[in-house]
Formats: C-alpha cells, structure tokens, sequence
C-alpha cells in the first residue's frame, strides 16, 4: 500500500537518443504531435510535471510502450517557448523514476511511475572514488579539447558524489545505452566505477591518437605542413588497418593492364608510367600527369569492336529505307561493304560526299552505320586551324590532351566505328599548324595502320575504322588530301525526287513533331510540287522542310483554334498559309 501511494501519474514524453538526469537542465525540441500535447497537458494540468524516458531505437517515428525503456526521469517543464512547427522546451530533472503502467489515448501517453532514490554506499569507498575520478578527468582534460571543464571545477568546490555523477552523465560524450545504464544505477559508488570506466576508455582513445601523432612526426620535418597533415591521414588508415587511397588506385590499375588483351607495348608502356606514378607523392603534379595519361591510354579501345551485318540485303534495304534516290552513292557503297566482306579487310580508298548543303551526306553516313550496326562518331572539323586539333598535344604542356581521333575513339569504345570526319572542306591553316597536313595520315589507308598521336605517343591503328567525309565544295580541300580521297558527288535532288522524298520522310517527320495525325493534314502531290515549285529554290531540302513545318504548325492552330477535324494541304490552302509566292516558275519559259 505505501508503494502505491508513492506512484505519480504524469503525461509521458519520449525523446530519441536523450537522457535527462535528475538537478540538472537541458532543452529539448519538441515536435511530435504526441509529445507536443504532453507538453500543453502537464502545464494545464500537472503542474508541469512529467515523465521523460528515450526510446530505444531512436528512428521509430510512432513508438509504442514496447520502444520504450522502462527506467526514466520525473521532471518539470520551465520554460516553453513556441516556434514554427515545434516547442523549444527546457526541462529540470528532479527524480529518477521507473515504469509501474501505461496507458494511451489519441492524443498522448500516460503514465503511472514509482520515483526511485540513488543509494549511498561506503563513504571511504565513495572519497577514494570521487579522487580516482579527479585524477582520470584531469589526463583527459589535458589531452582531449573537446573534455567539458567545467566537471573539473566542480570537483574543486567539493559538490557532491550524487550531482558529481548525474552532471557528468549529462554532458560527457557517452552513446545512448551507456547513459541509459548510468541513469539506472542506483547505487552511487557502482556509478561512480561506470564513470572511471568511461574516463579509461576515453584515455586509452586520447592516448592511441597521440601515439599516431608522434608517429607521423618522427618521418617529417617541421615546416612541412602539407605533408604532415596526409601522413598523419596515413598513419590513422594504418591503425585502422585501411589501405591508402593511391595504393588501391595503383592495385586496380595494374589488374587492369594485366587482365585485359592490351598490345605487348602498350602493356609495356602502362606498367612503366605505373611504377612512375607508384613512386611519386600524392601532392606531386606529375603524378595527376601521370594518372591522366593512364587513363587515356587504358580507355582508348585497343582491341574491343562490334560484328558487322554482313547481309548485303538487309543493309541495302536500311539505306533504301533512310533515303530515297542517291543510287551512285548507295551503289558504290554496297561495293565497298562486298569487297570487306569478301577480303575481310577496309583497305580502300576513304569515301568523301561532297554536294551542297541539304541534301543528305551526314544523315547518309549515320545510315550507313545503322546498316553495318556499327558505332557512329562525329567530328566536324569546321574552323579548325591548330594541328594539335587533329594529332593531339605534347604531355610536356599544361591542360595537354590527345587529337580529336583519339577522343573520338575513346568515345566510340570500339576500335572498327564509322568514323565521320564533316566539313572537310573548311579546315584552316596558322602559325599553329597545318591540320589538312595532318589529317593525311589519318585517311591514307597505307598510313593509317600506324597513327601517331602526340599525347599518346604510341602507334594506333586506325584501319578497322570505316571513314566517311564531307564537303560542301571540292575546289577547298588541298590537292594531296583530295588525291586520298574517293570522291562522290551528290548534286542536287531532281522534282520527283523531292516530292517522294516529302511524301516519305518530310511530312510525317514534322506531322509528329508538331503532334498532328496523319488524317488531320492532307497533302495532294500537287500542293506537295506546288511547294517545292514556288517556295523553294535550293539543291537539298532544309528549306522545304522548313516550309512544311510551317504548315503542319498553322495546321495545328487550325485544328485547336477553329475545331477543325481535317486539314486539306491544296496550293490555294498553301498561299493562304504562306503568303503570296517567293519563286515564278516557268512563266519566262
């Protein structure tokens, strides 16, 4: 009956990872809703009262009575200060109490608590205690920056065994369960023993990173700064038993080049730059030099390459497909890939388009790699004028990086892509180099076997590669780069090949881009003649396109503006939409 009559029934708050002693403060954030109604509840209530005890896994968002430990503290609210979303609540610890029952509603916990006092134990016990204690704080003081001082003066004003361990449980760095067992020890001098424990363990930790300090400071001089602050990084990987970062980068490397089919030399010249790299500090700039070229020379594809589709058929019905008209090139084409199929080998002359612009040439040899199923790589050499664009730098240079070949390759991933090298015709030439000079060893069938980039500074064989040109206008490519070249012309499209090319790619490339159906938008081959006839003049057909854009787009206004169903493209319907007409045709005649 005298049990009972000391149980207290409060409102319950659980906190995460927080333990409140008893005589000391600490401020809390309150903001779950059922800790938040606990709070308005003791102050109207309970005279501020309440029974805070921490849950023991600290990312349970909803806890019930079984994520609960059973032993907490009774305390009282001081000040409650309201924000955004949240209470800031300061709570004063006054007793250690443990769990008799609880209960819930929607709104909160309560709970019925039985208050528990600390024990005392041999007062000589407790002194010799409370002088180990002096004496451990003062080690760790002297070693640790971070130690709380303000333990040590109190011990110096002789405050009590009691509020000596509850103040020291409160604000010593200890994890959730060590403080938990501290709060549940009642008997003074066992808590006392737990404390001293703490202090050893934190003593045994300042005295392991000392020795890593003396450690590192006996294989550096003074004014080293730099170096002092990575090996000492070094020496707590050692302790840990952790390998150091370029150690592991030098190990994977190293797989790399021994577990992949790399030419004998470029194995060779790889586990050299290696042991270079191995050898070099961390904070050396050749060693980032190094590790670059490494890189490079490790992903450029050296051996890698896709199968091709060797079914003559099958190509010649994706270029059919892609294009319509164009017979010479595709024809010529089809002889090439014959005479690779039959001799294994690419051996020819490298193929270079040249016609106007418009009319198919870089869309032609994208088909051509969706055909053979091979990769597709793009450079435009349009303005290029430095040779170090086409053969790379010299390592020796700052920002130094290979030729756009190389890149290309790299990108490519394979060492047999369909290489496009656009806009031939409009390189230039400085002070810095000639790049067309360059550009002769790359597309010279008996040369390019052995391409030699700047970077690399290794041969690279460049024959696998399947190279197609561009050119707008033959008179600008050099006379000795032309001779390398087999040169095919694509003039301009004739009316019937313009208007199936309209029907077939035009129309309904811009009908899905403009987000029409085909029965929204009917064009009659004669608005289709009727467009080209009068709206157009140019050998390909960028500015045909343009026009019916602009008609499939006013088309859609129609359709959303007017509610219409159906669209007919007619050469009156054509005027009405595009003005009046640019081009007379046939009237002189």
């Amino acid at each position: 009956m005298e049990s009972e009559k000391l149980e207290i029934s409060v409102p319950v708050i659980a906190t995460r990872g927080i333990v409140v002693f008893p005589n000391q403060d600490i401020m809390i954030e309150v903001g779950r809703e059922k800790s938040m109604n606990a709070v308005e509840e003791s102050n109207n209530y309970f005279n501020g009262h309440v029974w805070l005890v921490s849950q023991k896994d600290i990312l349970v968002d909803d806890p019930t009575e079984h994520d609960l430990f059973t032993f907490g503290t009774l305390c009282r609210i001081k000040t409650v200060k309201r924000k955004e979303g949240f209470l800031r609540v300061t709570f004063s610890g006054l007793q250690r109490a443990t769990l008799v029952r609880m209960s819930e509603d929607d709104r909160m916990f309560f709970a019925s608590v039985l208050p528990q006092e600390s024990m005392s134990g041999d007062a000589m016990e407790e002194m010799a205690l409370i002088r180990r204690i002096a004496k451990e704080l003062e080690n760790v003081a002297a070693t640790n920056v971070n130690f709380p001082t303000e333990m040590i003066n109190q011990l110096t004003k002789g405050v009590s065994a009691l509020q000596l361990s509850d103040q020291f449980a409160q604000y010593f760095p200890l994890n959730l369960e060590k403080k938990q067992a501290l709060l549940e020890t009642l008997n003074i001098n066992e808590r006392l023993m737990l404390i001293i424990g703490e202090l050893q363990t934190e003593k045994q930790i300042s005295s392991i990173e000392q020795d890593i300090n003396d450690r590192v400071k006996e294989r550096i001089e003074d004014n080293q700064r730099e170096y002092y602050l990575r090996e000492k990084l070094r020496a707590i990987k050692e302790e840990l038993g952790d390998v150091g970062i370029k150690d592991e980068d030098g190990d994977d490397l190293r797989s790399i080049i021994e577990n992949n089919p790399y030419p004998d030399n470029i194995k060779a010249k790889a586990l050299e730059e290696l042991s270079r790299f191995e050898m070099l500090p961390a904070a050396s700039g050749e060693s980032g030099v190094i590790r670059t070229y490494l890189d490079w020379l490790l992903k450029t594809p050296w051996w890698q390459m896709t199968e091709d589709n060797e079914d003559l058929n099958a190509v010649r019905a994706v270029l059919d497909g892609d294009h319509y008209g164009l017979e010479k090139v595709k024809d010529r084409i089809m002889e090439y890939l014959a005479v690779k199929t039959m001799t294994k080998s690419l051996n020819a002359p490298i193929i270079c388009l040249v016609g106007p612009p418009g009319v198919g040439k870089t869309s032609l040899a994208k088909s051509i790699s969706n055909a053979l199923n091979r990769k597709f790589i793009k450079a435009s050499l349009g303005g290029v004028r430095d040779e170090a664009e086409i053969r790379g730098h010299r390592r020796t240079y700052l920002g130094s990086m290979p030729g756009r070949i190389i890149q290309g390759m790299k990108k490519a991933g394979v060492i047999n892509p369909v290489f496009l090298i656009d806009e031939i015709d409009k390189m230039a030439s400085d002070y810095k180099g000639d790049p067309s000079s360059a550009m002769l060893e790359v597309l010279d069938p008996e040369q390019n076997k052995l391409f030699s980039d700047h970077y690399l500074e290794e041969a690279y064989d460049l024959s696998n590669v399947m190279f197609i040109a561009t050119a707008n206008y033959l008179d600008n490519i050099p006379p000795a780069l032309r001779d390398r070249l087999e040169v095919i012309q694509l003039s301009s499209y004739t009316e019937d090949e313009k208007l199936h090319i309209t029907r077939r790619h035009l129309i309904p490339k811009q009908m899905l881009v403009n987000g029409l159906k085909p029965t929204q938008a009917l064009f009659s081959d004669e608005a289709i003649l009727y467009l080209i006839r009068h709206y157009t003049r140019e050998a390909g057909v960028r500015q045909l396109e343009r026009q019916i854009a602009a008609l499939c787009r006013k088309s859609v206004l129609a359709v959303l503006k007017d509610g219409k169903k159906k669209i007919s493209i007619t050469p009156k319907k054509i005027v009405e939409m595009l003005g009046k007409e640019v081009y007379e045709f046939g009237k002189k005649e």
